[in-house]
């Protein structure tokens, strides 16, 4: 839907279950979702931020909130003609709306971002039940070493919190911060969830990769921290 509607030059919102992409002439000028953090929140109230670096960060929250919008969602696509962004960012705006124009971004490459980041996810811990459930810390095994990132993210998770909640208290984008809870997730800092069970599989249906099992998860990071003593 969204390349037809750029190939139409089409001018309006796509609305989609978690998110809002707003076009013009077919190009993407705005996007917002209440899953990630807004402009506002990602520059954390400063004031003096030059022209440049502010065009940046709403650059990565267009991106960020696209992200969203764009993941597969249970409810149909609508596209409203003419719908233009709030003047100013609302809750939940991926991009606040800058006085003036936006800087328009193409629909191929808002899709091409969204396809890499997903697959990076997978890259680095193929388990997207991660994404959206609760982030439980793990203790860290003997001389494992945790980034500052990590050790910031690992101390606001509560065990109730998921990695959206946090990317809000962390005042970081929210791709950002479910690549961080991945990252921990494979290195056994953090709990991977089982998946979720299919109620009625097809006969296409890919099978249900089942997490490693944690005695194993815990044994490979001992094992991984007593080779880098050696």
């Amino acid at each position: 839907m969204l390349r037809r509607l750029a190939a139409d030059r089409a001018t309006g919102a796509l609305v989609r279950d978690h998110g809002t992409l707003y076009l013009a002439d077919g190009c993407v000028v705005h996007a917002e979702s209440p899953v990630a953090p807004g402009l506002d929140v990602l520059l954390g109230g400063a004031s003096r931020v030059g022209a440049g670096e502010r065009e940046i960060c709403r650059l990565g929250a267009l991106y960020d909130a696209a992200f969203f919008a764009l993941a597969p969602g249970r409810g149909p696509a609508r596209f409203r003609y003419g719908a233009e962004p709030e003047t100013e960012p609302g809750p939940g705006a991926g991009a606040g709306p800058e006085p003036g124009p936006a800087r328009p971004v193409s629909a191929a490459d808002v899709e091409r971002e969204t396809l890499r980041r997903r697959e990076l996810l997978d890259s680095v811990w193929p388990y997207p039940d991660v994404d959206a459930a609760p982030v439980v810390p793990r203790p860290p095994a003997p001389g494992q070493t945790v980034t500052a990132r990590g050790r910031a993210l690992l101390a606001r998770a509560d065990g109730v919190r998921t990695p959206a909640q946090l990317a809000w208290v962390l005042g970081r984008p929210a791709f950002h911060t479910l690549l961080e809870v991945r990252r921990l997730a494979a290195a056994g800092l953090v709990e991977t969830p089982p998946p979720a069970a299919a109620p009625h599989p097809t006969p296409h249906a890919s099978p249900a990769v089942t997490p490693p099992d944690p005695d194993v998860a815990l044994l490979r990071r001992v094992l991984d921290a007593l080779e880098a003593q050696l």
